[in-house]
């Protein structure tokens, strides 16, 4: 199993790094993982017996990440108006039914998808096109994912505290804090592409380390719920590509709102 995961973790790393230093090369990547988590997050749904229009959700879910990077951007607000676009079809597509029941499900989970995967997702690419784009998604990149490496394997060595066996049997306290910590150190790593002070680091990295591992227990959460162990089998080793993003669902727009609308 670890060497199957050490194989899809270098073939995901040595994709991004053939990515991440073309702006556009990098979008249509991460358009591409976003439609395979859409998927993925649908295909759980319909397992779960829950009634969806699948590929109208990966569709529209699609047109949000497509728009930045075209820069089809006229207002802030221009992802949401997929949202609001996918939700007066989804309810004109209801009319069709022969059965009421479940409607509210149906599309509220829908919508759900759409803002989990898709909008979440897609800051990566508002991010890459900021000024010094490179070297902050570089940075949100690191810190992430060091720490979900951290939390693995400290977890597996030394875990033997359950941080919450309902949602997540195997993840521990012991994992948790190694992730933290791991986080940490990658803050401290990325001094060069963010030029911010040591205790700026510091917190950033403790930041981005409770937020990763919230992401990562959000989606145990679903997965719990709809009773499956991985989101796909993509990754061998790895489970899904929607298990290799959770982290970065929740640091990714929170670094874009915190370098948009704090630091500016």
């Amino acid at each position: 199993m670890l060497l199957k995961r050490a194989i899809s973790a270098a073939i995901l790393i040595g994709i991004i790094i053939g990515t991440i230093f073309v702006d556009w090369l990098c979008g249509i990547f991460v358009t591409l993982f976003i439609v395979a988590g859409l998927y993925e997050f649908f295909t759980m749904l319909e397992q779960k017996g829950v009634k969806i229009y699948k590929y109208v959700g990966i569709g529209v879910g699609a047109l949000i990440p497509v728009s930045m990077l075209l820069r089809f951007e006229p207002t802030k607000g221009w992802e949401l108006f997929f949202i609001v676009l996918l939700l007066l079809f989804l309810i004109l597509m209801q009319f069709r039914r022969r059965n009421n029941s479940g409607v509210v499900v149906d599309i509220s989970t829908t919508l759900f998808g759409i803002l989990y995967v898709s909008w979440f997702m897609s800051f990566l690419i508002k991010i890459r096109f900021m000024p010094d784009g490179l070297s902050l998604l570089a940075a949100v990149l690191l810190i992430t994912k060091l720490g979900d490496i951290g939390a693995y394997l400290v977890g597996v060595k030394f875990g033997k505290t359950p941080l919450m066996p309902r949602i997540s049997p195997k993840k521990t306290i012991e994992g948790a804090l190694g992730g933290l910590l791991f986080s940490v150190i990658g803050a401290l790593i990325s001094k060069g592409l963010l030029h911010f002070s040591y205790l700026h680091l510091v917190v950033l990295g403790v930041c981005f380390g409770v937020l990763g591992q919230l992401g990562d227990l959000s989606e145990s959460l679903i997965k719990r719920d709809c009773q499956v162990k991985d989101s796909g089998a993509v990754l061998p080793g790895m489970g899904g590509i929607l298990d290799e993003i959770d982290s970065l669902l929740f640091t990714a727009p929170v670094f874009y709102f915190y370098l948009s609308h704090i630091l500016h």
